[in-house]
C-alpha cells in the first residue's frame, strides 16, 4: 500500500493508494495461528456514513491501544471508487457518531476535549482548519441529528434534576433516589429519579440551546428530522426504556421551543427502535415487536404510518425473520434493509408497492450497518475469513473500498469454518456451525469444545469479525488445537418466531437437547473425542453453561461467563425487569417456575465438572452474583473452580488487557483439563 501523509491542525490526513501490482508480486509466506497478542492488531470498522454528494463513506475504526489499556476509535474516509483512503481524526476513546451535515460542509462527531468531563459535538470543514467544538453543553450527549438545511442539530441529553434538602460536601458522591420500576442499566449503572433523557434544539450560526418538549416525567430519545426540517419525530417513554406494558410512544413535534408534541402510535417496544421518514414526508416507519412476554424472543417487523395520523401497516409481516436495519431510497418506491437470517445477515430491497423482498447477495455474510446517499449504498460486514469492512453495495455484488486488517489476517491461518446440522431429541432440525482447528486433519477426533452464544436471541455467523470478542476467543480456542461448536439452539434468533419462542418461560429445557444432541452428532460421525469434551458461553451462553452441566456429566472442563445458575438471585439485581415479569411471573405467584428454571443451583450437587467463572463486577445486565453462587457451590462441594472478577468491568468487557487476560485465562483452563491432542 502506498501512503502519503499530510497534516493540519488538530487532524491527521492519511492518503492511502493500493499498490495492486507490488501486492500481486509478494511471495508468499508461511501463515501462523492467531494468538490474544494478535487483539492489539485487529482493526474494527463500524458507523458508515456516505457524504451527500455519495462521493466519500466516512466511517469509525477501533482499536485496542496496549499503553492507554483501553479501546480507541479514530475517523477515516474512503472515496467511493476506493482509490483514496484519509484518516481524518487522531484515535481518542471518545470519538463516536461521525455524521455529514445535509449540504455537504461539514463532518461532525462526538468527542470529548482534553479532560472534559462532558462530550461535544465537533465540527470539522471539509473545505481546511482544525476541528472545533460546535456545543458547550454541561450535560451528557447520547445522540444528534442535522436538520435538512444544515441550520440547527437536534441533540439527545442526559439530565439530572434531583432535588435535594439535606446538605452534601461539594466533593464527592451523594445519594441516588429511585423512584421507577426499571432502574438500573448495564454501563449507565443506577438511575435516579431525576435522571432522564431530553431533546433539545441547538442553532448552529447562533450556538444557542432550547428544549424540546420538555416533559421532567418522561424520557425523549431517537429524534428524526421530517425532510422539510419542520418536524421531528421521536421516541417517549416515562420508564428507561420501554414502559411496564411492553410499549413506548411514537410522537411527533413541531421543530421550535415551546412546541407540544402528539402521539403517532403506540408499538410494543421491540429489541431496538429505529425511526425514518419517506422521502416525501407522508410517513414514518418504526418497528414493532409483539407483547412483552416474547420479548426476550424478539421479533421486529417493519411498519408505516401516515405522519398525518391514520392507521399504520405492517410492511414485512410475512418475513419471519428479524430486520437489524432499514432506510428509505431517494425516490422512496423502496426500502433498504438489513435481514437476519440463519447464520447470514443480509442486504435487501423492499418493493413498497407489493413488499416483495429481494435478497441482494447470496453468499454467507454478515453485514453490520448501511448508509445510503442517492444511487449509492455503503455497508460495513464481514465473512468467515474477513473482518468488518467497508464494501460498496453495487447490482453486480459487493465492492470492497476498505483493507484495514488485511495486513495481520494475511498473517494468520484462521479455522475454517463449516456448517453443521442435526436433528434434537424430539426430531427439530438445529443448525450450528464448527470451527476447525489450523491444520485440521479429515478422520481424526478431536477435542471438542462446545462454545454456546448469549442472547438467547443471537446467533453463531458467519464473520470473522474480531470487533466481536466472542468470534476472536472461538478461534483462540481452535487455535490451541481444539474443534470449536456452535449451535443456534432453539430460543436463538435467525429462523424466526416460532423457533425463539419455544424456549419461552421453560429455560435450560430444550436449549440443553439442542446442545447436546449436537454433541452426540458429532462423536457418532467420529469427528469429536468423546472423552474430550469441554464446554462454555458468556452471558446466556454461561447460563446454559450451567444448565448444561447441571444435566449432563460428559464435559471434562466447563467455562461459564457472565451467567446465572441462580435465576431467583437476578429478581431486582439485573436490568431485566420488564422482561422477566412479562416472562416468568412474580417469583411470589410464580415461585415453582422461578425454582425450576434455577436448578442449576438448586442442583449444584449434581456438577462434577472443573469450572471456570469469569464476570465483571460493574455487570448490571447479569451481575457477578450470579457467577459469586455458582462458584461458592463447587468450591463448597469439592469441585474444582476458580472465580475471576473483572474490576470496574460491565457485561462485555472494555479493557483490552483483560480481554486478553480471558482469552488466555480460557485457554489455560482447558489446557489444564482438557489437554489438546488429537488421535
Amino acid at each position: 500500500m502506498a501512503v502519503t501523509h499530510l497534516r493540519r491542525s488538530g487532524a491527521i490526513v492519511v492518503l492511502a493508494a493500493l499498490a495492486g501490482s507490488a501486492l500481486a508480486a509478494a511471495a508468499p509466506t508461511a501463515k501462523r495461528p492467531l494468538s490474544s497478542d494478535d487483539l492489539y492488531r485487529m482493526e474494527a470498522v463500524s458507523e458508515p456514513q456516505i457524504s451527500p454528494d455519495g462521493q466519500w463513506v466516512a466511517y469509525l475504526v477501533s482499536t485496542s491501544d496496549r499503553d492507554a489499556d483501553e479501546v480507541r476509535s479514530a475517523i477515516w474516509m474512503v472515496s467511493w471508487d476506493g482509490t483514496q483512503h484519509v484518516q481524518v481524526t487522531n484515535p481518542s476513546d471518545s470519538i463516536d457518531s461521525p455524521r455529514w451535515s445535509p449540504d455537504g460542509r461539514y463532518l461532525s462527531y462526538v468527542a470529548k476535549i482534553g479532560d472534559a468531563e462532558h462530550a461535544q459535538v465537533m465540527l470539522l470543514d471539509r473545505r481546511g482548519g482544525e476541528p472545533r467544538a460546535l456545543t458547550r453543553v454541561s450535560d451528557d450527549i447520547q445522540g444528534y441529528a442535522w436538520s435538512p438545511d444544515s441550520k440547527r442539530l437536534v441533540l439527545v441529553m442526559e439530565t439530572d434534576n434531583e432535588p435535594t434538602t439535606a446538605a452534601f460536601p461539594a466533593k464527592g458522591p451523594k445519594p441516588i433516589v429511585i423512584d421507577s420500576v426499571f432502574f438500573k442499566e448495564d454501563v449507565t449503572g443506577y438511575i435516579g429519579r431525576g435522571q432522564k433523557q431530553h431533546l433539545y434544539l441547538f442553532d448552529v450560526a447562533a450556538a444557542t440551546l432550547e428544549p424540546l418538549g420538555l416533559d421532567a416525567h418522561y424520557n425523549d430519545v431517537l429524534p428524526a428530522w421530517s425532510p422539510d426540517g419542520t418536524q421531528i419525530a421521536f421516541v417517549r417513554t416515562k420508564e428507561r426504556a420501554e414502559d411496564m406494558d411492553g410499549k413506548m410512544d411514537v410522537e411527533l413535534i413541531e421543530a421550535r421551543p415551546g412546541a407540544v408534541p402528539r402521539q403517532l402510535v403506540r408499538p410494543y417496544a421491540p429489541s431496538f427502535q429505529h425511526l425514518a421518514w419517506s422521502p416525501d414526508g407522508t410517513l414514518l416507519g418504526f418497528l414493532q415487536g409483539l407483547e412483552s412476554k416474547y420479548t426476550m424472543y424478539m421479533h421486529d417487523e417493519l411498519w408505516v404510518v401516515p405522519s398525518a395520523g391514520g392507521t399504520p401497516r405492517a410492511l414485512t409481516a410475512k418475513l419471519d425473520r428479524w430486520i437489524s436495519a432499514y432506510d428509505f431510497s431517494a425516490d422512496g418506491k423502496t426500502m433498504n434493509l438489513l435481514i437476519e437470517d440463519d447464520g447470514d445477515q443480509y442486504p435487501a430491497r423492499l418493493n413498497r408497492v407489493n413488499n416483495g423482498i429481494q435478497r441482494l447477495i447470496t453468499r454467507p455474510l454478515v453485514a453490520y450497518a448501511q448508509s445510503a446517499a442517492g444511487t449509492h449504498r455503503a455497508i460495513v460486514a464481514a465473512d468467515n475469513t474477513s473482518s468488518s469492512e467497508v464494501y460498496a453495495l453495487e447490482s453486480r455484488g459487493l465492492r470492497r473500498l476498505t483493507h484495514h486488517s488485511d495486513k495481520l489476517l494475511d498473517e494468520i491461518e484462521l479455522g475454517a469454518t463449516e456448517d453443521f446440522s442435526f436433528h434434537s431429541t424430539d426430531g427439530t432440525e438445529i443448525h450450528g456451525m464448527l470451527v476447525k482447528p489450523p491444520g485440521y486433519v479429515a478422520g481424526r477426533k478431536y477435542p471438542t469444545i462446545l462454545w454456546i452464544h448469549g442472547g438467547p436471541d443471537l446467533q453463531d455467523d458467519h464473520s470473522a469479525d474480531f470487533e466481536n470478542s466472542y468470534q476472536f476467543l472461538r478461534q483462540i480456542i481452535a487455535a490451541n488445537g481444539y474443534l470449536v461448536f456452535g449451535v443456534n439452539y432453539r430460543g436463538s434468533s435467525g429462523r424466526g418466531f416460532a423457533f425463539a419462542n419455544a424456549i419461552n418461560a421453560d429455560w435450560g429445557h430444550k436449549e440443553v437437547e439442542d446442545l447436546l444432541a449436537g454433541v452426540d452428532t458429532l462423536v457418532a460421525r467420529g469427528i469429536a473425542d468423546p472423552k474430550c469434551l469441554g464446554i462454555g458461553g458468556w452471558s446466556y451462553g454461561g447460563m446454559l453453561t450451567d444448565y448444561t452441566i447441571a444435566s449432563d456429566p460428559r464435559f471434562q472442563a466447563a467455562v461459564s461467563g457472565a451467567g446465572s445458575g441462580n435465576q431467583l438471585a437476578m429478581y431486582g439485581s439485573s436490568e431485566y425487569v420488564v422482561e422477566n415479569e412479562a416472562e416468568l411471573g412474580s417469583p411470589w405467584h410464580n415461585t415453582e417456575l422461578w425454582l425450576k428454571v434455577s436448578y442449576p443451583f438448586f442442583h449444584a450437587d449434581r456438577i462434577h465438572t472443573p469450572t471456570l467463572f469469569m464476570g465483571g463486577d460493574k455487570d448490571f445486565n447479569v451481575p457477578i452474583v450470579g457467577g459469586e453462587q455458582m462458584y461458592q457451590a463447587l468450591r463448597v462441594l469439592g469441585v474444582p473452580t476458580q472465580l475471576i472478577v473483572y474490576p470496574d468491568q460491565h457485561h462485555e468487557l472494555s479493557r483490552p488487557s483483560f480481554l486478553k487476560d480471558r482469552y488466555d485465562r480460557v485457554a489455560a483452563w482447558y489446557g489444564k483439563y482438557l489437554p489438546p491432542s488429537p488421535e
